[in-house]
């Protein structure tokens, strides 16, 4: 039962995605990378929620407190919610910037606010080299969740099968397929969680029982290290900005088609948080009644097949397929973006288009390849994925702010901050226990500011975004640098 209520939703998201193509016979790629920036507030509500909140929050969100305790939570609870906040603001200049200079990868930005060859390279390489092992992230969700309904599948034929399901969603209408199968993902997994989390509560009687139940286990439910909450604290404060710095998430907001949809749809955001109390409490039943799991992971949907019936757990499983689908999906039309408008330079928009489809199908070949021969190299990139994107914010407050940084400032900070994130990170070092993505992110800007300081010789200023008035091209001047 279980196997057939998965297929048939699968099966009717597929044709919808299909019946979603636009009537055209040709996609131009505004309409396949952005969706013609046409998407309203709803649209843009569920797109955006959909890379907020996929299989790395239904499945990785109980996995990471199950296997790192209450500090987990902690800050990745925080870290959204403070997004939420810096959204609402930094949201619509990202969206205004695309619109004015035509962007379609956030090297477009660059691109088009700097006219500089080596700023976009810059950023191009930074976002492609922290981007792509994200789909390792996918696919091990989806592995756990087709395991679920009773095939176990080895690693390398679930992944196949997901890959092959990502290619068919973004293949027939590029972006709108994502964005349309959002809505039907997010209520989904929305429902599982609420689901799954009140199957708990009802086996349990009430949420004290529970933390009775789990610290008997030898749970912690609470955090009692100092060092874990420097993390913490630094981790969210981090993230929160560096999340808009992250190449699928600021192509979202290119969809849009006003900066009054973009902030619609930041301000009802929040509403999602209400399923991280039922997660939280999903955490703890697996780790009172499931205490050694082999993979931490699969709490959530081990906890899920202990409570409920064989048809939930088709819905079940098809919420969290649908949730790592539309995140991959999203992933690789920003790689084939990315490698096709930005690292290969001017080509036509029909080689682009061409070039996007060939580009998504070696990704996900290569995505595949690496997570089933070797995973652990995917693994180790993914934890200073964040780190890396974080690196990028510099470059976006010169563009949306700061009219004295200057490109080349911008992307020497860059270069430093990608180092100190890959040193740190391979040599395992630790400030305090502080999140290395900031330790390189203050280095990154001291950088910045000294190079566009020293080295003003004959700069171009551009005037920021937030100056710019009323005009659909940059103010751009030059300005000798007179004394010291």
């Amino acid at each position: 039962m279980s196997l057939i209520i998965f297929s048939v939703i699968i099966l009717s998201t597929i044709l919808y995605a299909v019946y979603s193509r636009e009537k055209s016979e040709q996609l131009s790629v505004e309409q396949y990378l952005v969706g013609g920036r046409k998407f309203n507030a709803i649209l843009l509500f569920f797109l955006a929620v959909g890379e907020i909140y996929g299989v790395g929050t239904i499945l990785g969100f109980p996995g990471g407190v199950y296997a790192k305790g209450p500090s987990y939570g902690i800050w990745f609870l925080g870290y959204i919610l403070l997004a939420y906040a810096v959204g609402y603001f930094f949201a619509p200049l990202i969206w205004r910037a695309g619109k004015q200079y035509g962007a379609m990868t956030i090297a477009d930005i660059f691109k088009g606010h700097y006219s500089h060859r080596g700023l976009e390279l810059t950023v191009t390489i930074t976002a492609l080299i922290f981007l792509i092992p994200w789909a390792q992230l996918q696919f091990e969700g989806l592995v756990v969740s087709l395991n679920a309904l009773g095939f176990h599948l080895s690693a390398p034929i679930a992944t196949i099968i997901a890959g092959v399901m990502a290619y068919i969603y973004i293949s027939v209408s590029g972006v709108k397929a994502p964005a349309i199968i959002s809505i039907v993902k997010d209520i989904l997994m929305f429902l599982a969680i609420v689901i799954v989390g009140g199957a708990v509560l009802h086996k349990v009687g009430s949420v004290s029982h529970l933390f009775e139940m789990a610290k008997q286990q030898g749970a912690l439910v609470k955090v009692d290290k100092p060092m874990d909450m420097n993390f913490a604290i630094s981790t969210i404060i981090f993230q929160a900005f560096a999340f808009y710095a992250v190449p699928h998430v600021t192509g979202v907001f290119f969809t849009g088609r006003s900066e009054r949809a973009i902030k619609k749809a930041q301000i009802v955001m929040p509403l999602y948080m209400f399923m991280f109390p039922f997660l939280i409490i999903i955490s703890y039943f697996a780790l009172a009644t499931i205490p050694n799991l082999d993979k931490p992971n699969s709490a959530f949907m081990a906890t899920a097949i202990s409570l409920l019936p064989p048809w939930l757990i088709g819905v079940i499983a098809a919420g969290a397929v649908l949730s790592g689908i539309v995140v991959l999906s999203m992933i690789s039309l920003v790689i084939g973006a990315l490698v096709s408008r930005n690292l290969i330079k001017n080509i036509s928009e029909q080689a682009q288009l061409k070039s996007i489809k060939a580009v998504v199908i070696l990704y996900l070949l290569l995505s595949m390849a690496i997570t089933i021969f070797a995973p652990s190299l995917m693994i180790s990139l993914v934890n200073t994925a964040y780190y890396g994107f974080g690196q990028i914010l510099p470059g976006f407050i010169g563009v949306f702010f700061i009219r004295k940084l200057t490109p080349i400032g911008i992307a020497a900070g860059i270069l430093v901050g990608d180092v100190a994130v890959l040193g740190m990170s391979i040599g395992k070092i630790s400030i305090y226990n502080i999140n290395i993505g900031l330790i390189a992110l203050i280095l990154n800007v001291i950088v910045a500011y000294t190079v566009s300081v020293l080295f003003k010789r004959n700069p171009i200023f551009v005037t920021p975004i937030t100056k710019q008035e009323n005009s659909s091209q940059p103010s751009i001047s030059s300005q000798k640098h007179v004394g010291s």
